[in-house]
């Protein structure tokens, strides 16, 4: 890692502070040594923290302050109060927290404060209460980057396998309609930018999941891939991105297989999280690709039922504030222009 992003702490939000957020955060840092895990910096409510988490915090007010106290002491930028807190129950308060502190870790990651953000998980339900209008936290972000939706790339990424889900949060029964060639070339050019400027893989290999069994059966069993995916293949062939397709899922994810390819691109939400969370339910990663900044979060939601419980596994925030360390360097090395 280069000087620079050892100097810059990394932005952790707090996510919801009824959810497992606040614990995961603090065992993330109490795991700090045994992970390697470079300087970082929660951002929410401290007093949240301390309420599910015996050990020391140091209140923080400016990030240069966040290398010297995290030897010691969890670093928190305190940024309200988020009133009287129950453990497993959300409320408009605790919603906006997580907003302002997702607002905060944008606006440090974006003007460089920070090396990268990492953020928590989040209930769309108690967000959406207090007027949020995004359907998640990628959306806003990108927003907040000046990036369209469309254009910021989710990904899941773990030691054995990355996957991106082509259409991700709509019913099954909407997937062939929202399932396009221009839709499929426009996310594999970014996974492929991504893959080169984010983890330093010059000539990345890519794949594309068939949709419907066997990849279609060249059209006896659906069209999809005929008719769709084989001329999105095409195209980025002669873009000069390496990408396989449409392959038969039952056996793309299968070891010896998965192993040729950077990444797996998949025609729905589950046909990639499925065999991802069986890999890598304890350390995969989700990261969006795309962005001027470098964004990761844990691979799990608020939790609300073991929140407060001390069962909440630190494991998957950890694995976030590696892989944005990883990243960060990575971008800085390979210095690719954000356009």
């Amino acid at each position: 890692m280069s000087d620079s992003c050892q100097r810059r702490p990394i932005a952790v939000t707090i996510g919801d502070p009824a959810g497992v957020g606040p614990e995961v955060a603090a065992g993330a840092w109490a795991a700090r040594r045994a992970h390697d895990l470079p300087p970082f910096v929660v951002i929410g409510d401290a007093a949240a923290i301390e309420a599910v988490w015996a050990g020391p915090v140091a209140r923080v007010g400016d990030m240069d302050e966040v290398a010297a106290a995290f030897e010691t002491a969890l670093p928190v930028w305190h940024l309200e109060d988020s009133g009287p807190l129950t453990p497993g129950s959300p409320t408009p308060a605790g919603a906006a927290l997580a907003l302002h502190a997702l607002e905060t870790g944008i606006g440090l990651t974006r003007n460089q404060a920070a090396a990268a953000l990492v953020t928590g998980s989040v209930s769309k339900h108690a967000l959406h209460g207090i007027g949020y209008t995004h359907p998640g936290q990628t959306e806003f972000i990108a927003e907040r980057c000046g990036v369209t939706a469309t254009n910021a790339v989710m990904m899941l990424a773990g030691p054995g396998l990355r996957v991106v889900p082509l259409t991700v949060h709509i019913p099954l029964a909407q997937v062939p309609e929202r399932l396009t060639s221009e839709l499929i070339v426009a996310k594999a050019r970014i996974v492929a930018r991504g893959l080169t400027r984010d983890f330093g893989i010059a000539a990345p290999k890519l794949a594309i999941a068939g949709l419907n069994p066997h990849a279609g059966e060249s059209g006896q069993l659906g069209d999809e891939e005929v008719r769709i995916m084989a001329p999105a293949v095409a195209q980025l062939a002669e873009e000069g991105i390496a990408v396989d397709g449409p392959l038969a899922a039952d056996a793309l994810f299968a070891p010896g297989i998965r192993d040729r390819y950077d990444a797996i691109l998949c025609g729905y939400h589950d046909q990639a999280l499925a065999p991802f969370k069986a890999l890598h339910f304890h350390d995969g990663v989700n990261l969006t690709l795309g962005l001027p900044i470098i964004r990761t979060s844990p691979d799990h939601g608020t939790a609300f039922n073991i929140a407060g419980k001390g069962k909440a596994d630190a494991r998957p925030t950890i694995a976030a504030i590696a892989l944005a360390a990883t990243l960060a360097a990575s971008r800085e090395r390979n210095a690719v222009p954000a356009a």
